[in-house]
C-alpha cells in the first residue's frame, strides 16, 4: 500500500462529505489525501459546463477548493489532486489501486428509502478489492470538516459460517486509530422447529446460544490478543442480520461488511447484508471484499 486515502470529488455535497470524513481518515493514518475528479462523473453536473476548456477549469477549481479546505482543517496533512478520465467506475477504481481505500458520497433518500448509491458506487463496490467506503450527506453541507461528527464506536457484522480475517483487521485497525470501541455483531435465526416444538428442552436454544458465541469468541481472538487495548463488545442476536447491525450502528462512527469475491460475472456481486446496510445506515459504511 502507498498509505493513501483516496476520494472520488465532483463538486456536489455528498463529494464534499466524503472529502471531509477522507480527509479525517487520513489525518488518523498518517496517510496522503489523494482527491479525484473523474471525467463525466456527474451525468448532470451542477454547473453548465459545455466545453472542454470549461469542464477542465471547473473540475481543477472543484479539487483546488477541496484541497484548500482540507489543508486549512488539517495544517499537516499532504494532499495530492489530480483527473482521470475514461468511465468513472472503472477510473475511480484504477485511481485508488495502490490506496488503502476508496471513499465515495452517497445521496439521501428519505428516512425510509434510505440512501442512494448510485450505479457508479454500486459498479465500484462490486468490482474493486480495496475497502470502499460510502459516506452521507446527510444535512446540506455533509459531516462537519473538522471530523467533530465523527464519534461512536466502530461495529462490524460478522458470519461465523464465512472468513472474517479481513473485516476483523480492518475494524480493528480502524478503532484503533480512533481510540473508540469496537461492537461486533452476529445476528442469527433459530432453527424452525424451535418455534414449532413446545415440548422441546427449553435449554437447547440457550445451549445453540452459548455455542455459537464460543465460536465467535474465538474468531476474534487472534484480533483482540493483537490489539489488547481494545474495547470489545460481542454480541450474539436473534434476527436478520442485516437489522441487527443497522440497530448496532444508530450511533456509529462506521459500520463495517463484507462481500464475498465473485469471480464469476454472473450473479450478485454484492450480498443482500451489504445491500441492506449500504442503503440504510446513516453512518459511513466500509465496504470489504473478502474470499
Amino acid at each position: 500500500m502507498a498509505n493513501r486515502v483516496t476520494v472520488g470529488l465532483d463538486g456536489s455535497p455528498e463529494s464534499t462529505a466524503a472529502a471531509r470524513w477522507a480527509a479525517r481518515e487520513a489525518e488518523l493514518r498518517g496517510a496522503t489525501l489523494d482527491l479525484v475528479h473523474a471525467e463525466e462523473w456527474l451525468e448532470n453536473p451542477p454547473l453548465p459546463v459545455a466545453t472542454t476548456e470549461e469542464r477542465r477549469h471547473w473540475a481543477e477549481t472543484v479539487l483546488r477548493d477541496t484541497a484548500e479546505e482540507a489543508r486549512r482543517v488539517h495544517p499537516s496533512l499532504k494532499v495530492d489532486t489530480r483527473r482521470v478520465g475514461g468511465l468513472p467506475s472503472l477510473a475511480l477504481t484504477h485511481a485508488a489501486e495502490d490506496s488503502d481505500m476508496l471513499v465515495l458520497g452517497s445521496r439521501a433518500l428519505g428516512s425510509i428509502a434510505g440512501f442512494l448509491v448510485g450505479s457508479t458506487g454500486s459498479d465500484i463496490v462490486a468490482e474493486t478489492e480495496r475497502p470502499v467506503v460510502l459516506v452521507r450527506a446527510v444535512g446540506r453541507a455533509g459531516p462537519a470538516p473538522d471530523g467533530e461528527g465523527d464519534r461512536g464506536p466502530v461495529v462490524v457484522g460478522v458470519d461465523i459460517h464465512q472468513p472474517c480475517d479481513k473485516l476483523l483487521a480492518f475494524a480493528f485497525e480502524e478503532a484503533s486509530f480512533r481510540h473508540c470501541p469496537l461492537v461486533i455483531v452476529h445476528g442469527w435465526s433459530p432453527p424452525p422447529i424451535l418455534s414449532y416444538a413446545p415440548a422441546l428442552d427449553p435449554g437447547i436454544h440457550q445451549e445453540m446460544v452459548r455455542g455459537i458465541t464460543s465460536t465467535l469468541d474465538e474468531m476474534v481472538r487472534p484480533w483482540r490478543e493483537k490489539y489488547p487495548a481494545a474495547q470489545v463488545d460481542s454480541r450474539v442476536t436473534i434476527g436478520q442480520s442485516a437489522i441487527q447491525i443497522l440497530d448496532a450502528a444508530s450511533a456509529a462512527a462506521l459500520v463495517v461488511v463484507g462481500r464475498r469475491i465473485r469471480r464469476s460475472a454472473f450473479g450478485a456481486h454484492i450480498g443482500p447484508i451489504a445491500h441492506a446496510v449500504m442503503h440504510h445506515a446513516v453512518s459511513p459504511v466500509a465496504v470489504i471484499a473478502h474470499d
